[in-house]
Formats: structure tokens, C-alpha cells, sequence
């Protein structure tokens, strides 16, 4: 649980990270990249799991980029994506939940 109220500045940054999350196919791509094995996944093996194109996650990765959530690596011809564990971890904080004592 968040144990102090989080500042204004950062507040923007937050912001942004959980609307770029609202959509769908964005969703489903930071699951998929948050989740791979060894901390980081090709943009070929994400394009396949969509039946969307190649150009509509493109624009998809670019939003969560910009948002913060995720770096990119080109190597060679295909982009190599990884969580941007951080500001993950401060979403998470604001979304966790404890249960109150009881007395």
C-alpha cells in the first residue's frame, strides 16, 4: 500500500502510464512484454499473438514508450522490447490495497 501520498509532479507521469494502459491491445502488450522470459521480447513474436496489423501495434508500442512503461532496442531488423520495471512498481504501489487492522 502506498505509504505516502504521491506529489503533484509525479502525479502526470502516473497519469499518463494508466491511460496508455486503458486500451485493450496496449494492455495485453505490457502483459506480454512484462512477462517474457529473460526481460525483454522481439516485436515478432508480439505482432503474430493480434489480429490487428503490423502498423496498428506499432502505434500501440509507441503509446506505451511514451508513456514511460517500456524501452525498445533495434537490433538488426526487428525491435527488442523491456519493461520499464520502475514506474511499474509505482503503479503497482498506488494499486495495492491492504486490508485495515482490525482492533
Amino acid at each position: 500500500m502506498a505509504d505516502v501520498r504521491i506529489p503533484p509532479e509525479a502525479s502526470a507521469t502516473l497519469a499518463q502510464a494508466f491511460k496508455a494502459l486503458g486500451d485493450p491491445i496496449r494492455l495485453q502488450l505490457m502483459s506480454m512484454i512484462a512477462s517474457a522470459e529473460g526481460g525483454e521480447i522481439c516485436v515478432c513474436d508480439l505482432t503474430p499473438a493480434f489480429t490487428v496489423s503490423g502498423t496498428t501495434i506499432s502505434h500501440h508500442l509507441k503509446v506505451l514508450r511514451e508513456a514511460g512503461l517500456i524501452d525498445g532496442e533495434r537490433r538488426a531488423s526487428w525491435v527488442y522490447y523491456r519493461p520499464r520495471r520502475e514506474l511499474m512498481r509505482q503503479l503497482s504501489t498506488l494499486l495495492a490495497v491492504d486490508e485495515p487492522a482490525r482492533g
